[in-house]
């Protein structure tokens, strides 16, 4: 039986430092109920890559389950408002009397967070069927994780609520659904990627926001244009698709959204690993090795500067290969470079965070 604290690799694909690592803790669930909050655990996992981006990106990540022990199973507020559970982070709905918004003490969070090995993205996992979640998306938090998301474990909405909530926290996405009685939004142009005060001719004549989508088809349906209603305001503002996941559950991101996500996932992970680290000494009798996580990156390599053609796309070299030439001390500089080059992403200045390097010394 796991102990409160106690950490579980459920998807492991490198080292921290290299991966996005999500920290999953569980929370309404009881010493005897620890293999269950894994196994949803797992599903909620499962059911997040299977939407893109992550459906293609999931070998950037590290997924940590964090067994957080409840002196009671279930949550506060279900299965109504009446209902109490005194429980490790304090989960609970009608959290600002949203019936659906389900809340947590983020210290409590904060500290089992703490135990896995790294943490960029934190999940929590409520032992609970009802339907709900929320977003922390401003989280200062000393680990330096971006957000925390939550949802309830059984409920079978809950994958498409954290693929929303992370949405929020990894894309800095905005919400693109509006509430009847807002009024018309009279603020500065927002600084989410997906909302905008721009019509779509305005964006173009600008070259700003999502002007290198319009005119072309999304993966969540229709057409990138100008779509009156988001953040929350039916006018004023704009989004770029009739319907993404940023607005209904059950649908894909649209084209800036899913560009959003894809930088998000590459401001923890990196596009190049290898098991020889960064900077090592290495002799033309040493074999090296690199890791391109994501199908289609494009491997280049370089020796003193200079491209090598013939060895593009080898993730394994014998050193040998390399034909050194010149006084056995003499140290060469051998440089792999990747790139993923995704049509996901047009933004130059993003496009700049798709590409890695890794160098190392070499000796005859």
């Amino acid at each position: 039986m796991r102990g409160d604290g106690d950490v579980t690799a459920l998807v492991r694909n490198g080292e921290p430092a290299a991966k996005l690592d999500v920290v999953v803790i569980g929370d309404g669930y009881t010493a005897q109920e620890q293999d269950k909050f894994r196994a949803d655990a797992a599903q909620k996992w499962r059911e997040m890559t299977a939407v893109e981006p992550y459906a293609s990106y999931r070998a950037l990540f590290n997924v940590w389950a964090v067994s957080a022990i409840s002196p009671e199973s279930g949550v506060t507020g279900d299965p109504d408002q009446g209902t109490v559970r005194h429980t490790a982070l304090g989960s609970y709905f009608w959290c600002d009397g949203v019936e659906r918004l389900l809340c947590v003490d983020e210290k409590a969070v904060e500290s089992y967070a703490a135990k896995a090995p790294q943490a960029d993205l934190v999940l929590v996992v409520a032992n609970s069927a009802k339907y709900g979640g929320a977003g922390y998306n401003d989280v200062k938090s000393p680990l330096g994780y971006e957000g925390i998301a939550t949802v309830a474990g059984g409920n079978a909405k809950s994958g498409q609520i954290a693929v929303h909530e992370t949405g929020h926290s990894l894309g800095k996405l905005a919400d693109e659904y509006a509430y009847d009685g807002q009024g018309t939004y009279q603020g500065s142009e927002p600084t989410e990627a997906n909302i905008s005060t721009l019509t779509a001719d305005r964006m173009r004549q600008q070259g700003t926001k999502w002007s290198r989508w319009l005119g072309q088809a999304s993966p969540d349906g229709g057409t990138v244009g100008a779509y009156e209603g988001g953040g929350y305001y039916p006018t004023g503002l704009y989004r770029p698709t009739e319907n993404s996941i940023m607005r209904s559950l059950g649908r894909e991101f649209n084209l800036p959204g899913r560009e959003a996500m894809i930088a998000g996932f590459y401001r923890h992970a990196t596009p190049l690993t290898s098991p020889t680290a960064n900077g090592s000494r290495l002799t033309a009798a040493d074999r090296l090795t690199v890791d391109l996580p994501v199908a289609g990156t494009r491997l280049r390599w370089y020796l003193d500067g200079k491209e090598l053609p013939r060895l593009g796309g080898r993730t394994a070299l014998d050193l040998a290969e390399l034909k050194l030439t010149g006084p056995r001390s003499r140290p060469h500089v051998l440089t792999a470079v990747a790139t993923d080059p995704t049509p996901a992403v047009a933004d130059p200045a993003l496009r700049a965070k798709l590409t890695a390097s890794l160098s190392w010394t070499v000796t005859r």
